[in-house]
């Protein structure tokens, strides 16, 4: 009884602090002009406010001595104690020159977003992981930026335990992504399966927890002339927390409905989330940020009688992630800065089963068959640092990062059949591994009294990458005979080699391969008047193993009326081929209508490549153009924005030659495999689009506000040149068939979007989302066009804060449990859907307990 009256009173005075005083007042520039959409939070608890579009605010705080935070992209944080007072005006700093950031698209240390003259939007980590069912950097992205799209794989070998992820549709690689700024390694992996990405490579933004993100910026631009390769659909930045004397963290758990799971009858794809973040207080001014975060995430299984696959679904990890974020003074106008983390992820992923009575399954072994299980081992490493200062009249940045990715396979639960009975039931395959050293100088400095504002940014690159394929133990890649299997037809074939799922690496598979970059860059923003920029950027690279290329870009914003503006812009860019795509040589196991063939992904320098008349990887290059419009009045805000985008030389991975052909034919069978593959720069591609983004905000009385936001992507893509060689003439469809085509052209639906309404009371909170996802084609292994139609998912989340710093929140992503079109078996992952729109898990029902003391 006794324990029950503490926390009885416990409850009392938590309900108490939660109306313990009521803060109001207005928030401007300074040039006395009202900000909209400032962040407003007291530290420490869940309490938390916006501006609205006349610049004022009301917050409630739970103590006399509450600090509350003012935060606005692109101006200084700004902290004000409550003091027990009613109201409070704010003055925001513009620029982030104290910190050194600018917002990614514009050098310029004195440019907000709203005045950019390129489209950024800003996600808000902490609003987006409090109201949002998603765990991950990748689906938070997917359903708050529609024109970022991400789907996880299966049956795609190493793209189960990474998910691809491209942004307009364009190759997962061709989006550049930068922390704080800085350039971030790759991952080791090159996409060879799965129904994004395929033959590209790209980055693992899942090895960054979510916690220790304050906001992920993101550039719907060309930028390779102001940040180089890979900038050519865009840039996301992410910016990590600088917050002190507050610890916060979210246990998060939740489980898909177990719709056609045999092993299951109600919830599989259980989801467990452990994640903290404090900061400390170093000297004046100074901090260190801490982040940890556990992730857990089992199998799922969309089973059905009539599928090759006896397990379809999700694989099952366990990701443990920390990083850190930090700065120290060293004196009136400089600092010490370093950031980085470490991402450890152990994943298992089913391959395609094998039957009993088959050449690759040994009986005595598994006498019903088996699914063989492909397991790895990632670990990712980063860091950075540097020293950020004034030099003279100029802002100073001296900068190194290191990041490498590392991807180890293992065989389990599997056998090499050639060695029958004798054959472990384990392998270690061997991997690949990325890494990344980046040296940076860059010069910035804003002349206020040239024009209306002029800001001029040079600087220098130097960039080195490393890869390599290390070999697995000889069991899991090698053929032990020929040993002679009878099939049920009578007859006599040779048993396999290499561990069943996914057959190691071998030493002739091994490569160790560098190169080095060189860039120099010129940037300049000029404000001719308070209502017309113009921009203009320049940028040189040489290569070690290509050679040279400039590019360059114009931009420009044009205030035509009170909210109302024009911006434009046009560049040049391009994409070095990754050294994965120079150097990546494999033979894995594919299926083609249940059939297990042997393929052999050929290194671009091969003897198959140059039998075939295909030229050394070059860059890709592309020309991007831009248009849009920004209105913003009182509390509604409008942005759209057309783009068109060319590109040529794309790389891709070609369709399959086999071995029966006339001129590497005889090579495939001195191999032992059915067909090979490579990459090359393929095709040329036109890309058109427009995203449009509307919101209106508001606020009832002093305790109720809300936001609806509608958001959407428009992408049209088309191939405008398939490049081949003349000993290529006749085999077209070999080289890239319709069926890779429609996979490059579906990288993104034809139409995406999202009508969302958050609404905030004192102690409770909504957010119903709707997600639309248009119809698209895909073809499958035996020719058939698989049609999936347009649908729509609904998520919604209840939050309630049973004290200042706590709250809870549940709810359902996909409530109506909708899933793709359902196809045949002959899909790409051998199940009844391809990984499109939504995904194939259903309905996913979660909770939430986060907390900030």
């Amino acid at each position: 009884m006794k324990q029950l009256t503490t926390l009885f009173c416990f409850l009392l005075t938590g309900a108490g602090l939660l109306a313990q005083g009521l803060l109001k007042g207005i928030v401007t520039d300074e040039r006395g002009e009202a900000l909209a959409g400032v962040t407003i939070y007291e530290r420490g608890t869940s309490n938390g406010a916006v501006s609205l579009w006349d610049g004022s605010y009301a917050i409630r705080y739970s103590r006399q001595d509450a600090v509350i935070v003012f935060s606005y992209t692109g101006y200084a944080l700004e902290e004000v104690k409550a003091d027990g007072r009613t109201e409070v005006n704010v003055t925001l700093r513009e620029g982030l020159i104290i910190e050194g950031l600018e917002i990614v698209g514009s050098r310029s240390l004195n440019r907000t977003v709203t005045q950019s003259p390129v489209p950024v939007d800003i996600i808000d980590i902490r609003q987006v992981t409090t109201t949002q069912g998603q765990l991950d950097v990748n689906q938070l992205l997917q359903y708050a930026a529609p024109s970022f799209n991400a789907n996880r794989q299966t049956g795609a070998d190493g793209a189960d335990h990474t998910d691809p992820a491209t942004l307009r549709g364009l190759g997962p690689d061709q989006t550049l992504v930068l922390v704080n700024g800085k350039r971030r390694h790759q991952s080791g992996l090159i996409n060879i399966y799965g129904t994004r990405g395929r033959g590209n490579t790209g980055t693992d933004l899942n090895a960054i927890p979510a916690a220790a993100i304050e906001r992920i910026e993101i550039l719907r631009d060309g930028a390779s002339a102001q940040y180089g390769s890979d900038a050519i659909a865009g840039v996301i930045n992410i910016v990590l927390k600088e917050s002190v004397d507050e610890f916060s963290g979210n246990i998060n758990v939740g489980a898909h409905l177990a719709q056609d799971n045999p092993e299951r009858s109600a919830f599989d794809g259980e989801n467990v989330q452990l994640n903290g973040n404090y900061g400390f207080r170093i000297g004046q001014g100074g901090f260190i940020n801490l982040t940890t975060d556990y992730w857990y995430r089992g199998h799922t299984n969309r089973f059905d009688p009539s599928l090759y696959r006896r397990q379809f679904g999700d694989a099952k990890g366990a990701n443990f992630g920390t990083y850190f974020n930090a700065s120290v003074p060293i004196g009136p106008k400089a600092s010490v800065y370093a950031f980085g983390g470490l991402n450890s992820r152990k994943t298992d992923a089913y391959a395609w089963s094998r039957d009993a009575g088959s050449a690759r399954n040994v009986d005595a072994l598994y006498p019903n068959g088996f699914d063989p299980i492909i397991a790895s081992d990632i670990t990712d490493r980063s860091w950075s640092a540097g020293v950020r200062g004034a030099l003279g009249e100029w802002n100073t940045d001296f900068n190194y990062s290191f990041g490498s990715n590392r991807f180890h396979y293992y065989g389990r639960e599997t056998v090499n059949s050639s060695l029958e009975e004798r054959s472990p039931t384990e392998f270690d395959d061997g991997g690949f591994q990325l890494q990344q050293q980046v040296t940076t100088l860059d010069f910035t400095r804003f002349f206020k009294s040239w024009l209306s504002g002029v800001n001029l940014a040079y600087g220098l690159e130097h960039r080195t990458e490393n890869y390599q394929i290390f070999a697995g133990e000889e069991g899991s890649w090698k053929t032990y005979g020929p040993v002679p299997f009878i099939t049920t037809d009578g007859d006599t074939v040779a048993r396999p080699g290499g561990a069943q799922g996914f057959p190691g690496f071998a030493p002739s598979n091994e490569v160790n391969e560098s190169r080095t970059n060189l860039a120099a860059y010129f940037d300049s923003e000029l404000d001719f008047s308070p209502g017309f920029t113009l921009g203009a950027a320049l940028r040189f690279e040489n290569y070690s193993d290509f050679g040279s290329t400039l590019n360059g870009k114009l931009a420009a914003r044009l205030r035509i009326a009170d909210g109302l503006a024009l911006r434009a812009s046009a560049s040049t860019g391009f994409r070095a081929p990754s050294l994965a795509q120079l150097h990546f040589n494999s033979i894995y196991t594919d299926f083609v209508s249940g059939v297990a063939v042997d393929k052999f992904l050929a290194k671009n320098n091969s003897p198959i490549t140059r039998e075939l008349g295909i030229e050394p990887l070059k860059e890709e290059t592309s020309v991007n153009y831009g248009a849009g419009i920004t209105f913003s009045r009182n509390a509604f805000s409008l942005t759209a924005d057309f783009y068109h985008i060319e590109i040529e030389n794309r790389i891709v991975l070609t369709g399959d030659f086999y071995n029966d052909d006339d001129q590497i034919g005889a090579i495939l069978q001195a191999l032992q495999v059915g067909s090979a593959r490579f990459f090359a720069n393929a095709i040329n591609t036109t890309t058109n689009g427009l995203d449009i983004i509307a919101s209106l905000s508001g606020r009832i009385g002093d305790d109720q506000r809300y936001a609806l936001t509608l958001a959407g992507n428009w992408n049209d893509m088309s191939i405008d040149r398939v490049n081949t060689s003349r000993p290529l003439i006749g085999k077209e469809d070999s080289y890239l068939s319709n069926r890779e085509k429609l996979f490059i052209l579906a990288s993104a639906p034809p139409l995406k979007g999202n009508l969302s309404f958050d609404y905030r009371a004192r102690r409770w909170g909504a957010n119903l989302r709707l997600t639309y996802f248009a119809a698209l084609e895909l073809e499958d292994y035996v020719g058939q066009i698989d049609k999936y139609d347009a649908r729509t998912t609904v998520d919604l989340s209840l939050s309630f804060d049973f004290l200042p710093n706590l709250r809870w929140t549940i709810g359902g992503a996909n409530l109506l449990n909708t899933y793709p079109t359902k196809q045949d078996q002959e899909t790409e992952g051998g199940g009844l859907y391809d990984s499109v729109q939504m995904g194939f898990n259903g309905t996913f029902l979660f909770s939430r307990l986060g907390f900030r003391f």
